[in-house]
């Protein structure tokens, strides 16, 4: 049978975070591919399945949560939704619908609408905490671009993060960003790098919680991402096409 399109570029895709891994001796393993199906339709994501994808990653609520049905009926293989793209507060109840993890979780007071209504109905919701590491003003989450020469930066964050472990319904899994723009994928590493060294730093200073995952690395950049350890690629144009 004849590979489709799709097929070919995830297996570009894998071979590529393959080859990362074993440049810096990560097993291929410790890397979970997630395929951003944003602006795709459900039969593109169908399409992915088939080639072997079982984690996808959607922006939007408003998109994703009709996309998220329509898929189920077109397989019976299961499905890791995440969810990737900004939430506002008001929004909240519906990120507990159906997906295994939010990337983005970008505020204190997100955080608290995501555990009062998680409480509510007994669940326990994945997040990953949204960090602006580079310190663009456009970027969502938790400003560190100086954490460590900045004590007020510190602070505030390490503030927010001990309140955020202390909500019930919550369980941090680790951080996550989204690099800037840049026109070789080397040139993303440093804020790769940051995140990692904050992840380490978050990891000593509250122990008793999980800080295992890293989001990291896109299109442009996810081979430089594995390398400096992420631990999820959020990989959109490269499996999918440009977005119509």
């Amino acid at each position: 049978m004849k590979a489709t399109t799709i097929e070919k570029r995830v297996q570009i895709v894998q071979n590529t975070i393959a080859e990362a891994c074993l440049r810096v001796g990560r097993a291929p393993e410790s890397v979970t591919l997630v395929a951003v199906s944003k602006l795709h339709s459900a039969e593109q994501v169908v399409e992915a399945v088939e080639a072997g994808l079982r984690h996808f990653g959607e922006n939007r609520l408003e998109e994703a949560l009709p996309k998220m049905s329509e898929v189920a009926q077109l397989t019976s293989t299961p499905i890791h939704w995440h969810l990737i793209g900004h939430v506002q507060p008001r929004k909240a109840r519906h990120a507990l619908a159906g997906f295994v993890m939010m990337h983005s979780l970008d505020s204190l007071k997100l955080a608290e609408r995501l555990s009062f209504y998680a409480a509510q109905r007994g669940l326990f919701l994945d997040v990953l905490l949204e960090i602006n590491v580079s310190g663009e003003e456009a970027k969502a989450g938790w400003r560190a671009d100086r954490w460590r020469a900045d004590p007020d930066q510190r602070q505030a964050l390490w503030d927010d993060v001990l309140r955020i472990l202390a909500l019930p319904g919550l369980n941090v899994r680790g951080l996550m960003t989204m690099a800037p723009i840049v026109k070789q994928a080397e040139d993303a590493r440093p804020v790769f790098v940051a995140l990692r060294e904050l992840r380490e730093a978050l990891a000593r200073d509250f122990p008793a919680s999980d800080w295992a995952e890293l989001s990291m690395g896109m299109t442009d950049d996810y081979p430089v991402a594995v390398e400096e350890g992420a631990t999820l690629v959020r990989i959109g144009r490269a499996i999918f096409g440009p977005r119509q």
